[in-house]
């Protein structure tokens, strides 16, 4: 069996919970976290297919602490002087040459002693053949302690501390230094069309679309066939236009322009799914205090009747207030996204017949 830690945007358990036993028929989750999921299954890295996660590392070894003074300094030298999971450490592609040690104290970077560090690079490389390069590596190994309870585990809860040693296996940079500024992270736009309950024949609507992510994801991931986006910063729509530029039109369909021009633009009733991050707080420094009203005037123009919207919002008790009647709020799931509180909004639209 393998046994993966996965990390994922704080607020998701249940959501990363349910998509990991539907994927996975014979896994074990060992521990649900906020923001991480401990989990055992017969299925390798390569084949595991998830877009939900930030980053996956294959445990090596798990460690539970009583208090957590010196828990990180323990399971090194724990580590160092035991038999561990040897094959873990030694296995390694051919474009993994070198390593550095990475160590994490309850999500905070954390120092150690220079030669207790010392120790344990020694004991890497010496089991995996890799070299130590501390500033730009082919792979990180991780020393991480976490003090939370793992009480959403359905499998044998168990409250005590814990460290990992465990091996990253996402070889990716960073999305800070890849993405734009504002751009969403690809977990989290895949985690919004996923809830969206796309189907392939619908027509799907993002009217703040910015850099493309969720376009993107929903036409790569979820193979939407027909998707319209609009957004009026010139600077990523004309980066979301080249992104699109092989899309044919009645694939892909790019509006550079305020999202109010889109009853003029696409047609009455004529989208299935509405997916979108607006950007918070800029129509309101603008003097646009109504905002939420007329996105959602706009949404009831263009959105089917049973038609769904799937908003990602500031943690803004007006932003509530402010949808109306015709959309029923069928779940809301409070996340934190760089180091912001926001809130997924899946919502019902149902006209409401007037006399």
């Amino acid at each position: 069996m393998n046994l993966f830690y996965a990390s994922f945007i704080p607020g998701l358990q249940d959501f990363i919970a349910g998509v990991v036993r539907e994927r996975l028929s014979d896994v074990k989750i060992h521990r649900l976290l906020d923001g991480a999921v401990v989990f055992e299954t017969e299925t390798s890295y390569d084949k595991l297919n998830f877009f939900c996660f930030n980053n996956i590392f294959a445990v090596i070894d798990i460690m539970e602490h009583e208090d957590k003074s010196g828990a990180i300094e323990k399971h090194i030298s724990a580590v160092c002087n035991s038999a561990v999971n040897l094959h873990q450490i030694a296995v390694n592609s051919k474009n993994i040459r070198t390593f550095r040690i990475v160590v994490s104290n309850e999500n905070v970077p954390a120092s150690i002693d220079e030669k207790l560090r010392s120790q344990a690079e020694l004991f890497i490389l010496r089991h995996s053949g890799l070299k130590v390069n501390r500033s730009l590596p082919d792979t990180e190994f991780w020393f991480l302690y976490r003090n939370e309870s793992d009480s959403k585990t359905k499998e044998k809860p168990s409250s005590k501390d814990f460290s990992i040693f465990m091996k990253r296996l996402t070889l990716r940079s960073s999305w800070e230094k890849t993405l734009h500024k504002g751009e969403l992270v690809p977990p989290l736009a895949w985690t919004l069309c996923r809830l969206a309950c796309l189907t392939h024949n619908d027509t799907v609507l993002d009217p703040f679309c910015g850099y493309g992510s969720i376009p993107e994801t929903a036409m790569k991931q979820f193979h939407i066939t027909k998707f319209i986006a609009c957004d009026n910063d010139d600077e990523a729509a004309s980066y979301t236009a080249e992104k699109f530029k092989k899309r044919t039109r009645g694939e892909f369909i790019l509006h550079k322009s305020d999202f109010n021009a889109l009853p003029s633009l696409a047609a009455e009733k004529s989208i299935d799914v509405i997916i979108t991050d607006p950007p918070w707080g800029i129509y309101k420094k603008n003097g646009g205090s109504g905002f939420p009203g007329k996105m959602f005037g706009v949404f009831g123009k263009l959105l089917k009747d049973g038609g769904k919207a799937v908003v990602l919002y500031a943690n803004d008790e007006s932003f509530l207030k402010a949808i109306p009647a015709d959309f029923e709020v069928q779940s809301s799931i409070p996340i934190l996204l760089s180091g912001k509180k926001a809130v997924i909004y899946v919502m019902r639209y149902k006209e409401e017949k007037r006399l």
